[in-house]
Formats: C-alpha cells, structure tokens, sequence
C-alpha cells in the first residue's frame, strides 16, 4: 500500500506567493488596509487588561481545573488512549477544507491573519483537524488499529463573549481512528457519559444520525425545497445558508428560525440502509450500558466532517444546542480529505470552562487540596539555610513538604501550617542548630519533641504511617 502524501504538501495557503521568492518582509504581502481607529492615549502606570474574550485562570479556581483535568487523565488511562498535542498554529487552508468554508467557524469566527513569511495561518479553532493532519504526516496509519488518542490544550474563536463561551477557552478531547464500527460511537459516548458524571454534572444526551454523503445530499435538497416558501422570514445569515450550506439552516439560533426548523424534514427518513444499521446498533449498544438519549433529528452540528453518528451533551433544563456541555460524532471521510488512506474515525470535544462554569453552578463539592504531611518552620537566617537543605532532602526522599520561607515570625509559619493542616511541623531555630536537633510538633496531636536529625528520616516515616492508618479509619467528615 502507498504511503500517503504529506498533508505539508497537500494543503495550500490561501495567500499567494511568487515563484522562486521569498518574501522578505510583511510590506510584500498585499493587505487590506486596516481601519483607522482613534485610541486614547494611555496614561503612564495605568494597567492594562485582557482582550475581550480572554480571561486569566486564577489560584482560586486551580482546585477546579485539576479536579476536571485529573478526572480526563483518569478515563484516559483506563480506556488506553494516548495524549496527542498539536500546534496552536496551523495552515488556515486546514481548518477551512476540514471543518467548511461555508460554517460560521470559518467565515465569522476563526483568527485567521498572514504571518510575515506571507502564509495564511489561523489559531486553531478546535482539536479534531490538527490531529489527523498528524494521523497523516506521521504515518499513524501503520501503527496498530484502531488509534485512541485525546488532547488538553487552548482553542479559539472570535466570536460575542458570552457566559461560557469566550474567545480564547480550553477543551480537553478523545478521539478513536481507524474503528468503522458501532461499538467506537458507543464507547466515545460512554466516556463522555462518564465523565460528566465524574464531575457531579446533570445532563441529558441527543443523538442523531446525518448519514453518509449521498444521504445528506437528499436531505440538503428536502431543506431547501422545505425553507423556499420561507425564505422572507429568515434572518439573513439563513438566506445565504440556503443556498451555500443548508444544513446549517438546523443550527441557527435566531427565534424565528428555530420555529420553522420544527417542521423541517427528518434526517432520519434520509438515511440509506447501511447507516440505517449503523445508528441502530449505536443505540443498541447505549441501552445494554443503560445509557439515557434523546433522539433529536435535528442535531446536525456545526462542522461539515461529520457523517453519521453525532451527540451533544446539554445541562438538565437546556434545550439549545449552543449550551452543550460536550459534542462530538463521526467523521469518516475527514482522513482521506485531507490527503490520507480511507479510515473511519469519530471523537468527541469538551469545553474546559464551560464544565467548570457548571460545577459551580451546580454547587459539587470537589475534594480539597492534598494535605502536606510535613511542614518546616525555621527562626533566624542560619536555621532558614538548615531548613531548605531540609526541605530539598525530605521532597527528595518523597515526602509532600511544605514550608513559606519568606516568613521570619515563627508564630505567622505556624499560621500556614495550620491552615494549610499539615501533619506534622519540624521547627529548627538557634539552639536546634547547635545540638543538632529538630523540634518535631504534632499538628493533630497537639504534642511535640526533640528529634535527632540522624534520625529525623526514620522517625518521619513512623509517625506517618501511623497517621495513614487513622486517618484510613477516620470517616470523611472527620478527616475535612
């Protein structure tokens, strides 16, 4: 079998360059003039802010970012997928053969510029493309089939900053290449099902099925013929959807669109035999699981590589497509699209944010912090020297060790070691320093002595040891 070409040499820029020349400088590259806009001058010292559509992740929400990105990792390892990452810059040609030139991604939100070696390039407006343009560059096709992967990492659109929804988010996602049959759809699903579930999310899950190739072009006519009469009360993003895209006509979120989507045809009358079969056994396989799905027959998604199987996940009281938590489907002609053997493919897509956002809403309780088992405290600048060669040893042996080293008051380090609700504090001040010593102070015990530091390593593991144990027996409640 032939090795596929390069996608490098595959897809082109949309920008065009002279043969033989390399452009030297950004002022070669023919560019619309930008708009003139007045700006006030900004006063010396005064801050700046985030882009609109940007935001910070601050310490605060760090528990909640490990709690999502633990309980990713955690499904990951047990279903054998491997982490995949790729560039946050790629080809813009990538994204628009991929996902469509004719979806809102592409023609409203993408962020999309020529660099100044005269390439069209874009941000990476999701995950799916840039990892089977990796598929396809690195020959993934001859490893062993099928190929699970999943991906961590920023995302952008430029699009109305809204609850949930920002220009710049993050998502985390899992994908199975080379898998045709129903049993890939069923288990991608069961992963998303349960990784919500993981995270002490409500939700319900529609389901359709869009068919193969010839089975949307039916049904892309059935629209069309649908929508003609209806043409005047469209908004005016739909007009030209009827003509250029018209399953994107389902996907519109304007109010009186979304009345006339009700009667619109069915995907599912659509439908050839053989993808007929396949969403059967898809479901099938959903209730051997004990899985709860909504059939919706008008969920089509808003990328054009998806055939047959697509899903989305929506909160407990949602019944807009644009509040999903999670998405995905399959996309089975994407590979060879963009240069590749023919390989089935489907995965799914979750918006790191908007999962947090509803954690929160929904009141989980995520677990603490872990809770270090030693502390060290340290009086006068000779002690503090002692103290993080300590630190340095003990973190080396593998204890979790805590200290804040920019504190001198040894009241204000015991403060932290409290708070922080450390095991055990080991205080080393003057007089610990000339007799060679370590106060040893049991936090929950309340009682401390002096420890020798030739045996400050033994001793450490004994006592923690025995805390383990009572804390093992302790009830959760007890414990926090």
């Amino acid at each position: 079998m032939p090795r596929p070409k390069s996608i490098k040499t595959e897809i082109k820029t949309d920008a065009p360059k002279k043969r033989g020349r390399k452009p030297k400088a950004v002022s070669s590259v023919t560019m619309p003039a930008a708009p003139k806009v007045a700006v006030a001058p900004r006063k010396k010292g005064e801050p700046l802010e985030t882009l609109k559509g940007f935001k910070d992740i601050l310490p605060l929400d760090a528990p909640y970012w490990r709690f999502v990105k633990e309980k990713v990792q955690k499904l990951a390892d047990d279903y054998g997928f491997k982490m995949i990452e790729t560039p946050i810059l790629e080809s813009a040609s990538l994204f628009k053969r991929s996902i469509g030139r004719h979806t809102d991604i592409v023609e409203k939100e993408m962020f999309e510029f020529v660099d100044k070696g005269g390439d069209s390039v874009a941000l990476r407006p999701e995950g799916t493309a840039g990892i089977v343009r990796s598929y396809i560059n690195h020959g993934m096709h001859n490893l062993p089939q099928p190929l699970k992967l999943y991906y961590e990492g920023p995302m952008f659109r430029y699009e109305n900053p809204q609850s949930g929804r920002l220009r710049g988010f993050n998502q985390a996602g899992f994908e199975i290449l080379g898998a045709p049959t129903p049993a890939a759809d069923a288990q991608l699903i069961l992963i998303a099902n349960t990784l919500l579930k993981d995270l002490g999310i409500n939700f319900s899950l529609q389901i359709n099925s869009i068919g193969c190739a010839n089975d949307r072009e039916a049904y892309k006519n059935a629209l069309v013929e649908y929508y003609k009469p209806f043409r005047k009360q469209l908004c005016e993003d739909c007009k030209i959807r009827l003509t250029k895209n018209p399953m994107r006509l389902l996907d519109c979120k304007e109010e009186e669109c979304q009345k006339l989507k009700q009667n619109a045809p069915q995907t599912i009358d659509y439908l050839d035999e053989e993808c007929k079969k396949h969403f059967m056994q898809v479901l099938e396989f959903l209730d051997e699981l004990g899985i709860a799905y909504n059939l919706n027959p008008f969920l089509v998604r808003g990328l054009d590589y998806y055939t047959r199987t697509v899903f989305e996940f929506w909160p407990i009281g949602e019944v807009k497509s644009q509040s999903a938590l999670l998405s995905g489907g399959r996309y089975d002609t994407l590979v060879e699209e963009l240069g590749g053997m023919p390989t089935p493919a489907v995965g799914f897509g979750a918006g790191m944010e908007r999962l947090i956002l509803r954690i929160k809403e929904e009141g989980v309780v995520i677990p603490p912090s872990p809770r270090p088992e030693i502390f060290i405290a340290q009086l006068g600048i000779e002690a503090k020297k002692k103290s993080m060669a300590l630190f340095e040893e003990l973190r080396k042996e593998g204890f979790k060790v805590s200290e804040n080293f920019a504190k001198d008051s040894l009241k204000q380090q015991l403060e932290v070691a409290n708070k922080l609700r450390a095991k055990i504090t080991l205080i080393i001040g003057q007089k610990e320093l000339q007799e060679k010593t370590v106060l040893l102070r049991d936090m929950d015990a309340g009682v401390q002595e002096v420890i020798d530091q030739k045996k400050i390593l033994p001793e450490l593991r004994k006592r923690l040891e025995v805390a383990s144990v009572i804390d093992r027996e302790q009830p959760p409640a007890e414990q926090a």
